[in-house]
C-alpha cells in the first residue's frame, strides 16, 4: 500500500496529470468564488468530458476541484460579503467584517492557511486511517445522525448575534422553506399550493443565491454611502504580496489546539453521509466562541472564528471521501458527483476498492494532499486580485455577478421558476436584515432541513413512535449532552452573568 501511495505522488510529476491538476484547481477557483457557480456544478459540467481522460488524469483534476471549491467559497464572502458557496457563508462574518476594518489581506492570508492546514490534515487521515475510520462512521445509527443534526441546528441558531428569538425565526423560516415540495417519506406534494412548479420543491441553489447574493445586490443598490466607505477602506494601500502572510501573532491568537480540535471536527463531519462542510465550519465555529477567550469578538472580526471555520471545512474534504470510497456512501453533494466519475471508469466504490484498485485511487489522494498546499499558494498568487474585487466599480461587479448567479441558478435546475423563487427570496432575506433577522440561520435551516425531518421521522418509525430512542442510544446521548453545553455555555450562562453584573451595578447605584 505504501508503494502505492508513493506511486500516486510520483504520478503528479508527469506533466500531462499535473496540467490536470493545475487545470481543476484553477477552475474550482473561479466555480467556487463566483456566487452560483459551485464546485458541485464545476464537476458536474465536467463528468461527460472525463469519459474521454485516462482515470488518473480525471480523478486528480476532480481532486483539485473540490479543495480549491470549498476553499474559494470565503473569497467574495470575505471581499464583498456574498459568499461563493454555502461553505463560505460562517466565514462571512468575520472576514467581511476584517475587510471593512481595512485587514482584508490578513483575512484573505488566514483564510487560505486555514484552508490549507485544514485540507492537509484532511488528506492526512484519508490517506492513514481511510478503512479504519470509515468503521467508526458505520456505528452511527439513524438516531444519532438526527441528534447530530439537531445540534449543528441549534448551535448555529446561538452562535448568531443579536437577538436570540430572531435568530430562532430565521431557522424555523429556513426549516419550512426546506419542507416545501415532495415528502420524502410519502410520494405526496406539500405546501404546494396546487403548483406544479412547487412540487419540485425550493432548490438549495435558489434559495443560496437569494439568502446571499440577491440580498446584497438590493442592501448595496439601498446604501450607496455604505459602498462608498468599503471603497475608501480597502484605497487605503495597495497591498503587497507578503501583506497576504498570516501574521505569526495572529496564528499563535488561534493555537494549534484551536486548529486542531476544528480539523477533527472537519473530518468526522466529513465522514458521516449529508454532514459537508457547512455543517462541518458551522459546529468549528460554535466550538471555538464557546472555548474562545474573547468570545464577544466573534461576528465582528475575530481571526479565530475565520480559521476555525475554515480549517473544518477544507479538512471536511478528505473526511467526505473516505465513505465514499470504502463503503460506496458518498459524504456530501460532490462527492456524490464524484462517485459518477467512478464509476464512469469501471470503479465500484465500496469495501472492495481500495484493495483491488488502489494504484488507480493513490492519485486521487495525492492530488488532495497537493491541492491543500496550492491552497495557501494562490493567495500569495493571485491576493492582489482578490481584493480588487472590492475596487472595482461596483455597478459592473454587481451586474456581473447577478447576471452569473441567475445563470448559476438556471443551469443548476432549468427553470425559470427557480429564478424568480431566488429573487423572491433574496427580498425576503433582504427584509429579514432590516428588521435585524440573522439571515444564515434561515439557510442552514434549508441545508439541514431535509436530513432534520428525515432522521426524525425514520428513528420514530423504528422505535414506533417512542422518543427515548435518541437517549437509549450511547452516540445520540453525547450528542444531545453536547448539544445542552452549547446552549449552556454560549447563551444561558452570558445570559445569566450579564443579568447578575447588572443586579450589582443597580444594587451599587
Amino acid at each position: 500500500m505504501v508503494a502505492d501511495l508513493a506511486q500516486g505522488f510520483l504520478a503528479l510529476a508527469h506533466p500531462a496529470t499535473f496540467l490536470h491538476l493545475i487545470g481543476g484547481f484553477l477552475l474550482g477557483l473561479v466555480f467556487g468564488a463566483i456566487p452560483g457557480l459551485t464546485a458541485t456544478l464545476a464537476i458536474a459540467l465536467l463528468l461527460p468530458f472525463t469519459f474521454g481522460m485516462e482515470v488518473t488524469d480525471a480523478l486528480v483534476m476532480v481532486a483539485g476541484i473540490y479543495m480549491a471549491g470549498i476553499y474559494s467559497g470565503s473569497i467574495t464572502g470575505i471581499t464583498l460579503n456574498i459568499p461563493g458557496a454555502p461553505s463560505g457563508a460562517i466565514t462571512t462574518l468575520d472576514g467581511h467584517a476584517l475587510m471593512k476594518r481595512g485587514e482584508g489581506p490578513q483575512a484573505l492570508g488566514m483564510s487560505a492557511f486555514s484552508s490549507a492546514l485544514g485540507g492537509l490534515i484532511g488528506a492526512v487521515v484519508l490517506i492513514a486511517l481511510a478503512q479504519p475510520v470509515s468503521s467508526l462512521a458505520l456505528l452511527f445509527q439513524t438516531p444519532d445522525k438526527f441528534s447530530l443534526v439537531l445540534m449543528a441546528i441549534v448551535t448555529v441558531t446561538i452562535v448568531s448575534s443579536g437577538s436570540l428569538s430572531k435568530a430562532i425565526a430565521a431557522m424555523v423560516l429556513g426549516l419550512m422553506i426546506s419542507t416545501v415540495g415532495i415528502d420524502p417519506m410519502v410520494p405526496e406534494g406539500r405546501f404546494d399550493f396546487g403548483s406544479y412548479h412547487l412540487i419540485e420543491g425550493i432548490g438549495l441553489l435558489p434559495a443560496v443565491i437569494g439568502l446571499f447574493a440577491v440580498c446584497e445586490l438590493i442592501a448595496q443598490a439601498a446604501t450607496p454611502s455604505a459602498m462608498t466607505r468599503a471603497d475608501r477602506v480597502a484605497q487605503v494601500r495597495a497591498p503587497r504580496r507578503r501583506d497576504f502572510l498570516p501574521a505569526r501573532a495572529r496564528i499563535r491568537e488561534v493555537g494549534p489546539v484551536a486548529y486542531a480540535k476544528s480539523a477533527v471536527i472537519g473530518v468526522v463531519i466529513g465522514m458521516l453521509p449529508g454532514g459537508g462542510a457547512s455543517m462541518a465550519s458551522f459546529i468549528a465555529y460554535a466550538e471555538a466562541k464557546r472555548t474562545a477567550r474573547r468570545p464577544e469578538a466573534f461576528g465582528k472580526g475575530s481571526y479565530e472564528g475565520l480559521a476555525a471555520s475554515e480549517t473544518a471545512n477544507n479538512a471536511m474534504c478528505g473526511g467526505a471521501v473516505i465513505p465514499l470510497l470504502t463503503m460506496g456512501i458518498p459524504g456530501d453533494a460532490v462527492t456524490a458527483i464524484i462517485f459518477g466519475v467512478l464509476l464512469l471508469h469501471g470503479l465500484v466504490p465500496g469495501p472492495a476498492l481500495l484493495g483491488s484498485n488502489f494504484i488507480e485511487i493513490a492519485p486521487m489522494f495525492a492530488a488532495l494532499f497537493v491541492s491543500s498546499i496550492l491552497v495557501f499558494l494562490s493567495v500569495l498568487a493571485f491576493g492582489p486580485v482578490y481584493l480588487r474585487l472590492s475596487q472595482i466599480n461596483r455597478g459592473l461587479l454587481y451586474t456581473f455577478i447577478a447576471l452569473v448567479s441567475m445563470v448559476g441558478v438556471f443551469a443548476s435546475s432549468w427553470s425559470v421558476f427557480q429564478m424568480w423563487m431566488a429573487l423572491a427570496i433574496g427580498v425576503l432575506a433582504f427584509l429579514m436584515r432590516r428588521f435585524g433577522y440573522p439571515v444564515v440561520p434561515a439557510l442552514m435551516g434549508v441545508i439541514l432541513g431535509p436530513y432534520f425531518e428525515e432522521f426524525l421521522r425514520r428513528s420514530l418509525i423504528v422505535s414506533e413512535g417512542d422518543p427515548t430512542i435518541f437517549l437509549t442510544s450511547p452516540a445520540s446521548a453525547v450528542l444531545l449532552v453536547l448539544t445542552g453545553l452549547f446552549v449552556w455555555f454560549l447563551r444561558l450562562r452570558p445570559a445569566l452573568r450579564d443579568r447578575q453584573s447588572a443586579r450589582e451595578s443597580g444594587e451599587g447605584e
